[in-house]
């Protein structure tokens, strides 16, 4: 197992590493798998090497709005270990990848037995917080231009590809938005040459041209997950 691949399995010490290893194994992240549902109790906690985690509010109407993801800097389950497991909302697979997992139970038991473990832990699941406040905010006041070019941004960041399996439906769950005006807007940013976009493939071809489009929310995201897990 290359350590090194998830951002929370590398910050950890060498004792507190120890504590979880053996419990570790690989598994993968299809597209789309739902890797728990809201109401449900998280079982276990995943790792990811590659790929993103979608966290999604589902509507009563049906709507789903993405709130937060999480990708190959940190885990699913973070504060699952401090208090109730059940999950406040449903994860899926965005992105496809790997990832380590390991039962919930187990890393449990593992932060009850470090201190620095449970520090660790608390501000991962600070960073997810991060999230999903300035999501609230920046769905509510921004332009869809904006929040599009932030979310394609945090994408990139969270699985290190430019490449990106995205549908119109999925954009726009991630930003809150009419799929109509998803597709406005994607194409305006393929204009600028910004993405290349056909049939649910993005490639991203321009990450200051994104950069320059998206609101502060991308940036002020950022910057506290660098204070709170170290630049990525």
């Amino acid at each position: 197992m290359v350590r090194s691949a998830n951002g929370f399995l590398s910050a950890l010490s060498a004792d507190d590493y120890e504590l979880i290893r053996p419990h570790l194994r690989t598994v993968d992240l299809p597209h789309d798998a739902v890797l728990v549902e809201t109401g449900e109790v998280l079982k276990r906690a995943y790792f990811p090497h590659r790929g993103v985690i979608s966290l999604v509010v589902k509507l009563a109407k049906g709507e789903h709005v993405q709130v937060a993801m999480i990708g190959r800097d940190s885990l699913l389950g973070t504060l699952s270990t401090m208090g109730d497991a059940c999950a406040l909302n449903t994860a899926v697979v965005l992105v496809p990848g790997v990832a380590s997992v390991m039962d919930l139970d187990r890393l449990r038991i593992a932060a009850d037995q470090s201190g620095t473990l449970r520090t660790l832990l608390t501000r991962h699941g600070l960073a997810v917080y991060v999230q999903v406040q300035q999501a609230a905010g920046c769905n509510a006041a921004h332009p869809v231009e904006s929040r599009l070019s932030r979310c394609l941004l945090q994408t990139h960041d969270l699985s290190g590809d430019t490449r990106l399996l995205l549908t119109q439906e999925t954009m726009a769950q991630m930003i809150g938005a009419r799929r109509n005006s998803v597709s406005l807007v994607a194409n305006t940013l393929q204009q600028a040459n910004f993405i290349h976009y056909s049939r649910g493939h993005i490639q991203i071809t321009n990450l200051d041209g994104l950069r320059q489009t998206a609101c502060e929310c991308y940036a002020t995201v950022k910057a506290q997950y660098d204070r709170l897990l170290g630049a990525r």
